[in-house]
């Protein structure tokens, strides 16, 4: 089995629970404000999205909710079923594919690179960055949001993420110990994007801090963190 194959085989073992917990019943709160995280990062009129590491579809259909073409794009054939599941009854729904964020394969480009919790797990990142550059328009924007969800190290066999994020795993996930958000917009800026901003997301810290996150996690602050190509 190849590291992402063993990726992956977790993440379908986990999807019906992953996506339990994304989308909670009573957040309304919280889409509101992926909403607003969304609409900072992304033009105002309706352009071509691709959602890389798409899980179950939480940030393919929030943007698309706002008026956006989305594409959702998941090595894992379990997540993919559960986003198109999820955004079955959309009146813009989302274009929901299996495929390799590391390493896409996808006709046409597009003008905006949407992440959400992608790029912690995410093998051989300054490889894969680079790689997007041939997706995007001239011009094109990236906006990723993540956390340092393990700054103390990924946890062993007992914790959460079991056997799967083993040692083998671990050498090719440069950004899953990081201690600080610096490291993934240095990744960026190394390959190539420009004005490379991060934004602390303070109110979902708050949101998470008052109502709890999801079930295994600790609240911890998130970031959004936008760059582009040049045109």
């Amino acid at each position: 089995m190849s590291i992402q194959q063993q990726i992956t085989a977790y993440w379908d073992d986990r999807a019906p629970a992953y996506d339990a917990a994304q989308h909670r019943p009573g957040r309304d709160a919280e889409a509101a404000l992926w909403a607003d995280v969304w609409s900072s990062a992304l033009p105002a009129d309706p352009v071509d999205v691709l959602d890389l590491g798409t899980g179950s579809g939480h940030a393919a259909i929030a943007v698309a909710r706002l008026g956006h073409r989305v594409t959702g794009l998941d090595l894992s054939t379990e997540m993919v079923r559960l986003a198109r599941r999820r955004a079955g009854a959309m009146g813009n729904p989302p274009r929901f594919v299996v495929g390799d964020a590391a390493d896409p394969d996808l006709p046409g480009t597009f003008d905006v690179l949407v992440s959400r919790y992608l790029l912690w797990t995410l093998r051989e990142p300054d490889v894969a960055v680079r790689r997007w550059h041939r997706l995007l328009r001239p011009g094109g924007r990236v906006a990723m949001v993540d956390s340092t969800w393990f700054p103390e190290g990924l946890p062993g066999p007992e914790g959460e993420l079991g056997a799967a994020y083993d040692d083998r795993v671990r050498r090719v996930l440069p950004l899953a110990e990081a201690a600080s958000i610096e490291p993934t917009a240095d990744l960026l800026r190394a390959a190539g994007l420009v004005d490379v901003e991060v934004t602390p997301l303070r109110a979902l810290l708050e949101l998470d801090l008052a109502t709890g996150a999801a079930p295994g996690h600790e609240p911890r602050l998130q970031h959004l963190v936008t760059a582009r190509l040049p045109a």
